[in-house]
């Protein structure tokens, strides 16, 4: 999942440590988080949103669906 996480917090003048003591999680799950090793629960999300005050949606974006390859062979 992407996300804006590192963008959002940079606007905020936080560092990872400050934003973790904000949505009281470890300064790693804000780091694996901003790097799409994790995807937050739900709750966290909306906790997110709302230290933020934006939607989840505008926050979190799923990653586009992987693309089948193109057979070359048409099928029978």
């Amino acid at each position: 999942m992407n996300n804006r996480i590192r963008e959002l917090r940079g606007d905020q003048g936080w560092s990872q440590a400050d934003l973790a003591e904000r949505l009281d999680v470890s300064r790693q799950t804000v780091n694996a988080i901003e790097t799409g090793k994790y995807d937050p629960s739900l709750p966290l999300a909306f906790k997110i949103a709302r230290l933020f005050g934006l939607s989840i949606e505008s926050i979190f974006e799923p990653e586009p669906p992987a693309v089948a390859p193109v057979s070359r062979h048409p099928m029978e």
